[in-house]
């Protein structure tokens, strides 16, 4: 088997997961597929189970994204073309494996955290002004899902200014359309001005 062909596999398996599922289980008694919005991301188990849990959640599925990248960044490097194109498939890999994992059933999250923690390794600079976007509009409107549209929308613009790669914009571009169809109850939801706004989580 070839290097790439491993390196896909690995990420997707990472990214498969279940950060949010395997957090809830440990440390409570709560379904969080059955409750809440039944999404196994951080904004839901922060919903349920409080801040500390939702922040934890944030953390592995960030990381999710981090490490492949990195991994795949350290055997096979960067700077020319066919380097970046290795190195976002194994991006994707990872970011495809949060939304549709392997071990449950290919029903897993909306693929923020994870897509955060890919370009946190590629165009770390992009992440942090995407962050600030997405507060922004949280702050503004209280609802995640329009923050998290909002992050996904602008990321190619903000990897297209901090970094030289026609290829890690396109890897932008995709992610973005995967996180619009992942969020398009969320957006039917929002055009119906019935999405739900966010409440402040336990203390916990």
């Amino acid at each position: 088997m070839s290097k790439q062909f491993i390196l896909c596999i690995l990420a997707y398996l990472m990214g498969s997961i279940p950060t949010g599922i395997i957090i809830s289980k440990k440390f409570s008694n709560i379904d969080i597929q059955s409750e809440g919005s039944g999404n196994i991301g951080a904004t839901n188990v922060a919903r349920l189970l409080g801040k500390k849990f939702g922040a934890l959640t944030l953390l592995g599925d960030i990381i999710k994204g981090c490490v492949p990248v990195v991994l795949a960044l350290w055997l096979i490097g960067t700077g020319n073309l066919k380097a970046d194109v290795r190195i976002s498939l194994v991006a994707l890999f990872a970011v495809v494996g949060h939304m549709y994992p392997i071990f449950l059933g290919f029903r897993g999250g909306k693929g923020i955290a994870t897509s955060a923690g890919v370009f946190l390794v590629l165009s770390p600079l992009a992440v942090l002004a995407d962050i600030l976007i997405f507060l922004l509009v949280l702050i503004k409107w209280r609802i995640v899902s329009l923050g998290s549209l909002c992050a996904a929308l602008c990321m190619p613009v903000l990897v297209a200014l901090f970094t030289d790669s026609k290829i890690f914009i396109l890897l932008a571009v995709t992610i973005a359309a995967l996180i619009f169809f992942r969020h398009r109850e969320n957006i039917e939801k929002l055009l119906r001005g019935e999405e739900k706004r966010w409440d402040t989580p336990k203390a916990s």
